[in-house]
């Protein structure tokens, strides 16, 4: 029997921490819809890399179902699209609607924090960009990012090159940088204000251990054959890490040792910024401090 549930929730934390598992069992105990809030596995054809659910379940992606649970928005976007925040809240309020209709809690978890900051607050107004500042920004961002990120103010404080990029490209297009456009009123947020906001975050070391246990496993179930479909299609490797010292690594630059070594290490460093991020900027209902268990959807249910 299903224990429905009519307030949405959404789950976030750094990767590794066990969000996806929990996620999953929630879903399993609350007649809910898994929908995808990373703005990595929102891409096709790198399920390993991204660590996605899908991820050994490639057969499965077309039916947006796993083990009759429903999955929305994993592997939606093609790796040659430039998916941006406003693209990924027309995709999130569909899928928000089409969980309301179902009858069914909607259960937004990923690691993306602008993400899930615009599905609570919406997101400001921002202007159109023209071909020749999106290119432009891209190779600055490309050839250096250091230099890049020093055209920026510093109040932004992203680090990963998609999002330094898309600053980039406002800054050249308008001459006003982007953190004055979102400093505007904001606007479009999909979830309502009772939404259940969960953090899951366990310590660095915890982090540490499983990051390193898991980016092989990630290696063996596929990873390195999704970065050859990555250089023969010549789509861009910097949309996930990973990808990156995997395609250096089938183009002779750097050994294998050396791509599973700078993918743990850069993916040490993504998972300390989300800490970061999350600690100071969400706000959360409910804290999990630890690698969820199932003691801890009971909690969950039990207080919702």
């Amino acid at each position: 029997m299903w224990l429905m549930k009519t307030r949405d929730i959404i789950i976030v934390g750094p990767t590794a921490s066990g969000k996806s598992g929990f996620a999953d069992g929630l879903a399993r105990r609350i007649n809910g819809v898994i929908i995808n809030c990373d703005s990595v596995q929102i891409y096709r054809g790198i399920e390993n890399i991204s660590a996605s659910p899908f991820a050994g379940h490639i057969d499965e992606i077309n039916t947006e179902m796993l083990d009759g649970i429903p999955y929305k928005l994993f592997s939606v976007r093609d790796l040659s699209v430039q998916q941006s925040v406003c693209d990924y809240l027309e995709l999130a309020r569909t899928a928000y609607a089409d969980a309301k209709k179902a009858g069914r809690t909607a259960i937004f978890v990923g690691g993306t924090g602008y993400y899930a900051n615009a599905l609570l607050n919406g997101i400001s107004s921002m202007p159109d960009i023209g071909a020749d500042a999106r290119n432009r920004a891209r190779e600055l961002v490309a050839h250096d990012i250091i230099a890049a990120r020093k055209m920026l103010p510093v109040e932004f404080t992203a680090t990963d090159p998609q999002r330094v990029a898309r600053a980039l490209e406002v800054f050249l297009e308008t001459g006003h940088h982007i953190t004055e456009f979102q400093h505007a009123e904001r606007t479009g947020a999909v979830l309502p204000a009772d939404t259940i906001k969960i953090l899951i975050t366990p310590d660095a070391d915890t982090l540490r251990s499983r990051i390193a246990a898991r980016i092989p496993e990630m290696i063996d179930g596929g990873a390195i054959d999704e970065a050859r479909t990555i250089i023969k299609n010549n789509w861009n490797p910097m949309r996930a890490i990973g990808a990156v010292q995997l395609v250096d690594y089938l183009n002779g630059k750097i050994s294998r040792d050396d791509a599973i070594s700078n993918w743990i290490t850069k993916t040490n460093q993504y998972a300390k910024r989300q800490r970061t991020w999350f600690r100071g900027q969400f706000f959360a209902d409910i804290t999990i401090n630890h690698v969820p268990t199932d003691d801890d959807i009971e909690k969950i249910i039990r207080n919702i």
